[in-house]
């Protein structure tokens, strides 16, 4: 076993025994892993942070060569994003975030590009305006360094450009120009401007996108679009959009 530190978001937790918890990670310098933490249900003194789920930790662990779950010894709380907390739909769109770096990276898949995203979105949701403009941005950026995306650029079947009316492929992962149309009758016709903004995203800074025009009738099929792929390569519905949903509709 080595000793090691690293900055590290919380992913989820979840109680073990009755005095210990086990923490899924993100962090900067391992990519993703889990921890278990002994003691800290009966004495929590011990570690000088609580382990919200989405907060930024500095740890310290024993990492097992032969085991996927690693001793903590050391948790400091650096950010615990207290102003998201104070909102339902805040907090939902980080549990989102949370659950969709679990879903599409692997552990232990270091990824300093994914780490700092995770970062700099949570800082945004806690004091943007548009908490959902945030989430849309994360999920194509989080996409594209994940090797995960829809393909956007070209034709998914015949790899030219696109002139004329596209059409979007789930089951093929990405645009289809009008001749390749037929190989997927359940694709969908999707606007130049949604395929615009995808591109932007994935090509600029977060800060840049941010400033990114995006209309209502966009910002809609985006949603769309994104979670039904998640949605079809998954094999499943991530449960805090499935909340989201439903907070929508509420509201």
């Amino acid at each position: 076993m080595s000793i090691d530190k690293a900055r590290a978001v919380v992913i989820k937790k979840q109680d073990i025994r009755e005095t210990s918890i086990i923490v899924d990670f993100y962090t900067r310098e391992f990519g993703r892993i889990s921890g278990l933490l002994k003691g800290i249900r009966t004495n929590p003194e011990k570690f000088a942070s609580n382990l919200e789920p989405f907060s930024l930790n500095e740890i310290v662990f024993y990492r097992k060569t032969h085991s996927a779950l690693h001793l903590v010894t050391q948790a400091d709380k650096t950010n615990d994003f207290s102003q998201i907390r104070s909102s339902l739909e805040r907090a939902g769109q980080a549990a989102l975030m949370m659950e969709l770096v679990a879903s599409l990276m692997q552990p232990e898949d270091k990824n300093e590009e994914v780490f700092d995203l995770i970062v700099e979105s949570l800082k945004e949701l806690g004091t943007n305006y548009n908490p959902g403009k945030i989430s849309t941005i994360f999920k194509i950026k989080m996409l594209n360094l994940s090797g995960f995306k829809p393909h956007f650029d070209s034709c998914v079947s015949c790899s030219s450009s696109i002139s004329g009316q596209a059409r979007f492929s789930l089951s093929l992962g990405g645009l289809l120009c009008p001749r390749c149309a037929q190989k997927d009758p359940a694709g969908r016709s999707i606007f130049r401007g949604t395929i615009a903004t995808v591109l932007h995203i994935e090509r600029n800074t977060f800060n840049s996108s941010l400033n990114l025009g995006m209309n209502p009738q966009i910002k809609k099929e985006l949603d769309l679009i994104l979670n039904s792929f998640l949605n079809f390569h998954l094999g499943k519905e991530l449960k805090s959009q499935k909340m989201l949903n439903k907070l929508e509709v509420a509201i």
